[in-house]
């Protein structure tokens, strides 16, 4: 499963080449729950991990990609979980990574149950130590309980806690020249189309006031 993960990211990075693009990435080595459970197998894929990286990264100079992205995950065993975690992989896999690896963080991410800090709840803190290491950024409305994608819209922005005067400042606390700031509002299936579009009109509206 692993190999056949590491083709699907190969195949990305032609992909994303042929686009023009200057990045690809996403959340990367994911551990299965008996594997995490085991400190010598983690710590053995961990290892395996780093050095798949530095192939991608090979590759993607190679096909004249500028970063890799790596997007952290709300769960412990999908890493970088933690911002200190975040810290560590990033220097990890950028010793001798051909080209640099980048974040890619999602304000909807700092909820994980089994977190050890609270500093690691806070959407705020993750931008304001590690907004200058992700050129982009997933906004999704949330009540940071849970990865909720929820639309910027007046209803959930009433429940949520993401602000978006509040994430432009704490990415110019961290040093950030330049942020691509993407949407990524994800509707039941069953929603109906004219309330999708409705929705997303009106969370392009609300960034449009800060950006």
């Amino acid at each position: 499963m692993r190999r056949d993960a590491v083709d699907w990211y190969e195949k990305a990075l032609i992909l994303a080449a042929k686009f023009k693009s200057e990045a690809v990435g996403g959340h990367i080595g994911a551990f299965s729950v008996r594997d995490f459970k085991i400190d010598e197998r983690r710590s053995f894929l961990t290892l395996n991990l780093t050095e798949t990286l530095r192939h991608l990264s090979s590759m993607g100079k190679r096909l004249g990609l500028k970063s890799l992205l790596w997007e952290p995950m709300p769960i412990s065993r999908e890493p970088p979980s933690s911002i200190e975690e975040a810290k560590t992989f990033l220097s990890k896999a950028n010793e001798g990574s051909s080209i640099p690896v980048k974040l890619c963080i999602d304000v909807g991410h700092a909820c994980n149950p089994k977190a050890k800090s609270s500093r690691d709840l806070d959407p705020y803190l993750w931008l304001k130590e590690l907004g200058a290491e992700s050129p982009c950024i997933h906004l999704q409305q949330t009540d940071g309980k849970a990865d909720r994608h929820w639309p910027f819209t007046e209803e959930y922005n009433k429940a949520g806690i993401i602000e978006g005067d509040k994430l432009i400042s704490a990415l110019d606390e961290s040093g950030a020249k330049e942020t691509y700031l993407f949407l990524e509002i994800i509707h039941p299936f069953e929603y109906l189309e004219e309330q999708v579009i409705k929705e997303i009109r009106e969370s392009v509206k609300y960034w449009k006031s800060y950006v």
